[in-house]
């Protein structure tokens, strides 16, 4: 789900903001690019964000703009020209592309890429030769006529967005484009994870969950010799510890492998605060947006539960994390909360989850 990616609000910001600016275009009847919601299969944890219809509201929101900008008409504007042979106009004037590289810039299925490709050389918009590297596939390139329209294109799609922004203020227009290059990463998000499958830890994940742990300690080089969590005695037992009032533990399997989590648990002697621990991910899974969107899962548990606020420790090695904690709005602190015996962890954070 798109929304498990995005904090809450920002979900709002981007369903207002960009629906304010869509609103605008009720009359424009030319096409401009447009970002499509893309679904991936749920899982029984699938998060839930503060506003129930968040979901509804983005998807209406993405056949709005759909529509909006003409992408349901058979041709682009005034050019002879579909929107996904606009489209590939548009890459092919950036760079010759193999059928198999259009259809993965233009998301869509190598058939689809091939009709769009064989109309533009039927139109001597477009033709093809050899691969100089590879004489088992064809690269494609725009003719001299093909770069012609794609000036005129090119024009007409700047003629539409200058109509539009003159509607908006110049810090309007920067709302929008944040909140267009969020809902645009979300949705890449959504789409690198499929397959992955989030659920609670049982007892049964408690083996493979400590060689997650161990496996990466290792790699960054957490030895156990230091203080870090890989040394707590109860890594073999992990689900007898999230089992307790207040605390959960989320693993990510992909192809029936365990590749990841992080759990909540209360932070002894410090009430209303708990703690997120044990966040580690096999290289598999790392740049899909997975750890956003389980600290995410885990935040929103927390609120849940009655929390005020959310501790961790880290360290600088694990540069990332770091760097995710602050965009999530951590912030460091002086000196530990309590006493997790993670002395080797040197950056406490914290976030009030009220906020």
């Amino acid at each position: 789900m798109l929304q498990a990616q995005l904090k809450p609000a920002n979900l709002v910001v981007t369903y207002n903001q960009t629906y304010s600016a869509m609103a605008l275009t009720d009359a424009v009847s030319t096409q401009g690019s447009a970002i499509m919601a893309t679904q991936v299969k749920p899982t029984p944890q699938t998060r839930q964000t503060a506003e129930p219809d968040s979901s509804t509201e983005l998807r209406h929101l993405s056949r709005y703009l759909v529509r909006n900008l003409g992408m349901l008409n058979a041709a682009f504007g005034d050019l002879p020209l579909s929107p996904v042979q606009a489209h590939t106009l548009f890459e092919l004037g950036k760079q010759p592309l193999t059928i198999k590289e259009l259809a993965c810039k233009l998301s869509i299925d190598k058939s689809n890429a091939s009709r769009a490709i064989k109309h533009l050389v039927d139109k001597n918009l477009a033709h093809s030769q050899i691969h100089p590297r590879d004489n088992r596939c064809l690269v494609v390139q725009l003719t001299p006529a093909g770069k012609k329209l794609l000036v005129k294109l090119d024009t007409q799609q700047n003629q539409l967005f200058q109509e539009i922004l003159a509607q908006l203020t110049p810090a309007q227009t920067s709302q929008i484009e944040e909140a267009l290059m969020l809902y645009n990463q979300a949705v890449h998000n959504a789409k690198q994870q499929s397959g992955c499958q989030i659920r609670q830890a049982t007892a049964q994940d408690d083996a493979a969950i400590a060689k997650v742990i161990r496996d990466v300690s290792a790699e960054y080089g957490l030895t156990a010799d230091k203080g870090y969590s890989v040394a707590d005695p109860t890594l073999d037992c992990l689900s007898q510890i999230y089992s307790q009032a207040g605390a959960n533990y989320w693993i990510i399997e992909l192809e029936g492998r365990l590749l990841g989590g992080a759990g909540i648990a209360p932070l002894a002697n410090n009430n209303g605060i708990c703690e997120l621990q044990k966040m580690y991910f096999m290289p598999e899974i790392r740049g899909k947006g997975l750890a956003t969107r389980l600290a995410l899962m885990a935040l929103d548990f927390a609120r849940e539960t009655g929390y005020q606020s959310c501790y961790l420790e880290t360290t600088a090695a694990l540069n990332e994390a770091v760097k995710l904690y602050e965009k999530l709005g951590f912030v460091h602190l002086s000196a530990p909360l309590g006493n997790t015996g993670h002395d080797a962890c040197e950056m406490p954070m914290l976030l009030e989850l009220n906020q």
